[in-house]
């Protein structure tokens, strides 16, 4: 069912009228002329069957109907100012905006986007995740980090991180495996979305014994690790989203290799085309980031 509400114009100038107690000021506000407001009036008291203000020779007084409705219109005004802004707010005030896949911005962006922010105070930055990448949209987000081999079309790309493969588990399950054959007994934990997995990490351990597609299968890193931190398998992760687990002992390697890959996440823009004046100042902090970070 329908939302059982008149007009937005007659609404809007009903709500200025009663702010200003004046179809003039009204009209000024909302750069229409004073008979445009008086007649949207019009058509809102008929709508509602009653009158809203009553009509002095130089000024406006709200009914008691219109006192009444007067908060009522505001809030939906008000309430539809901030949504607008906090949706698309940030295209319009200068404030950077940054895609990121939801795995990498939880694991690793998130913890040290607090230095950005302490080193460039001034700077806004808004924060977009996404699970797969899609289409770049210019109108939605300024940078884009990306998951792959470097390679799009129409865009520059600066690599972030070097990745390995580390199987992660308990600290008592990598206990209980002295080789990698004995992850047939494990249930193997999978990230969708990935070219380079499981079976490249076993083909490198040299175990023909495990099943590299059996298991269970997320879209998201860190579901992939909680669901290891519980006891519900092995995780292959990617070293450059393991920092946390690692420091805290969470998880542990379950075995000494660590396959290096060619994959990577790398931040993202288009060659051409108007760019932030942020965007570069975001990319070089984002760059020696990355470089601290190669700890692993």
């Amino acid at each position: 069912m329908g939302h059982q509400i008149p007009p937005l114009p007659w609404l809007r100038a009903f709500e200025a009228s009663a702010r200003h107690l004046s179809f003039t000021n009204a009209a000024s506000e909302l750069n229409l002329t004073q008979a445009a407001i008086s007649k949207q009036v019009k058509l809102l008291e008929h709508y509602f069957g009653e009158p809203l203000f009553e009509r002095l020779p130089r000024s406006l007084i709200l009914t008691k109907a219109g006192a009444a409705y007067q908060p009522k219109a505001n809030d939906v005004f008000e309430r539809l100012a901030a949504g607008t802004l906090e949706v698309f707010g940030g295209r319009r005030m200068g404030i950077l905006s940054v895609r990121a896949p939801v795995g990498f911005a939880t694991t690793w962006l998130a913890a040290r986007l607090v230095r950005f922010l302490a080193a460039h105070p001034k700077i806004q930055v808004r924060i977009v995740s996404s699970v797969w990448a899609e289409d770049y949209d210019s109108e939605t987000f300024d940078l884009d980090i990306r998951y792959g081999f470097g390679k799009w079309t129409g865009f520059d790309a600066d690599r972030l991180t070097l990745e390995k493969l580390i199987p992660m588990c308990l600290p008592e399950v990598a206990a209980g495996m002295s080789s990698p054959d004995d992850l047939a007994k494990e249930r193997l934990l999978h990230v969708l979305g990935y070219q380079e997995g499981w079976a490249a990490w076993l083909t490198a351990a040299g175990t023909a014994h495990v099943d590299a597609g059996s298991g269970l299968w997320f879209d998201t890193t860190p579901m992939v690790l909680e669901v290891a931190a519980q006891g519900g398998g092995v995780a292959l992760g990617r070293s450059s989203m393991l920092e946390r687990e690692i420091t805290s002992g969470r998880l542990v390697p379950a075995f000494d290799l660590a396959l290096a890959i060619e994959e990577g996440f790398f931040l993202v823009a288009p060659e051409k085309g108007a760019r932030h004046p942020d965007a570069a100042i975001f990319r070089d902090w984002l760059r020696a980031e990355a470089k601290i970070s190669e700890i692993l």
